[in-house]
Parts: C-alpha cells; sequence; structure tokens
C-alpha cells in the first residue's frame, strides 16, 4: 500500500507568505513489515520488556546477545521510516515496557523527507509513549554517521550533514520533552567524523561486532 502525504511548508516574506506544497512518500507497508509486525503481534507479553525499536540498523542486532538480560526484544524492521514506527507503537506499548531505545529516520532521510517532518514524528512518538506508557524510560538514539565513501549509489540522498541536522533537532525535541538523547557518534565516528570503515558493511550498516561496542556504550552510560 502506497501513502503520500502532502506537506504545506509555509515560508514567511516580508511582503507576506508564500505557500510550497511538497509530495512526501510516507508509506511503509510492504511484505516484509507486514510479516514482521504479524510476528511481533503474536508474541506474548512480559513484564520489565527492553525494546530496540527501529529499522535494518536495529533488526541486524543481536541485543540478547549483546546486552545479556531477560526480555531484551529486537522491534527492527528492514527498510522502516518514522510513519511505520508510530503505526506499529501500540504493540511495543502493550507490555508497558521498562525501556524502549528507538533509531529512526534514515529511511526518511533517503527518501528525501523534510527535516521538519521527521522532527515531528518524534514528537508524535514521544508523546503518545509519555501518555499510554509513562513508566517508560524513553531512549532516542542519534542516526550514525555515514562513511561517504562507501555508500552505495542508492543512498546519494544522504549525508552527514543531513544527519547532523535531524540528530540537533533530535536533541532539542528531547530537551524539550525530558526524554533521553543517546549520542551514539563518540562509538562509531572515526576521525574524519564518518563511520568508521571496520565497523561498517556499505558505509551505513554495521558488522555484526558493532552491536558490542553499541551495548557497552549503553552500559557504560548505565541505561542498561
Amino acid at each position: 500500500m502506497r501513502n503520500l502525504l502532502s506537506a504545506l511548508l509555509i515560508l514567511g516574506s516580508a511582503a507576506g507568505f508564500a505557500q510550497d506544497t511538497t509530495t512526501i512518500d510516507s508509506s511503509y507497508q510492504n511484505s516484509w513489515y507486514q510479516l514482521r509486525s504479524d510476528f511481533f503481534r503474536k508474541l506474548p507479553d512480559h513484564k520489565n520488556e527492553i525494546v530496540f525499536l527501529g529499522n535494518s540498523i536495529t533488526e541486524q542486532g543481536e541485543w540478547q546477545e549483546v546486552v545479556h538480560k531477560k526480555h531484551v526484544l529486537n522491534r527492527g524492521i528492514s527498510g522502516d521510516v518514522t510513519f511505520g514506527v508510530l503505526a506499529r507503537l501500540d504493540e511495543v506499548l502493550s507490555s508497558k515496557p521498562s525501556k524502549i531505545f528507538v533509531l529512526i529516520g534514515i529511511n526518511d532521510l533517503k527518501r528525501g523527507m523534510p527535516v521538519e517532518v521527521i522532527a515531528n514524528n518524534y514528537v508524535r512518538l514521544i508523546r503518545k509513549v509519555q501518555a499510554e506508557s509513562p513508566k517508560t524510560k524513553l531512549y532516542l538514539q542519534s542516526l550514525l554517521p555515514l562513511n561517504m565513501a562507501m555508500l552505495p549509489k542508492s543512498y546519494e540522498k544522504l549525508s552527514n550533514e543531513k544527519v547532523n541536522e535531524v540528530n540537533n533537532r533530535m536533541k532539542v525535541i528531547c530537551q524539550q520533552y525530558k526524554v533521553s538523547y543517546v549520542d551514539l557518534h563518540p562509538v562509531f565516528v572515526d576521525e574524519k567524523k564518518q563511520l568508521r570503515k571496520d565497523l561498517s558493511t556499505d558505509g551505513l550498516h554495521l558488522r555484526f561486532a558493532a552491536y558490542i561496542l553499541w551495548a557497552d556504550y549503553l552500559k557504560k552510560l548505565k541505561l542498561l
């Protein structure tokens, strides 16, 4: 199912207001999304769940192996966007999890989605969690840096400048809503402020061993 969202961007000027309508691809439904979502809904809920929520970067993590805690759940779906996470948030919140670690937004950028739209979806996510599961500790994790030399052509719309722009907006939103912002760049960035080549497979996704460093970093911050 393809769902196109028309976003109205209003630009102010001294003479008045100009309107520019941009068509945004907010679709998220595909066969893999449906299969994963159906699977998640059929699993039993447990007390004190720790949920890792996101796209392929999250899905590829062996979270049970690297975290070593009970009821650590992988709620990653390859290709997912902020709209898809919002659509399946009810399933995540049904158990009233103790913690949710979110990493989402890079596929939105890949589609050319405006940062303002991504930021608004972060706000919607935070508000929903705070309203429906107020005792859940929510952690919004920064988008990972990119290694531009390794990226395939299909990721040509991505840039570290856009990643940083999203992360800066995320940080402000987290401060506004008193949510924990987790900067992952100290773990993954190299001396050129790009994703470490030795930790990545394609300039965006991670090697399995990188998740050990990720989990260790969260433990160092005493978030796990």
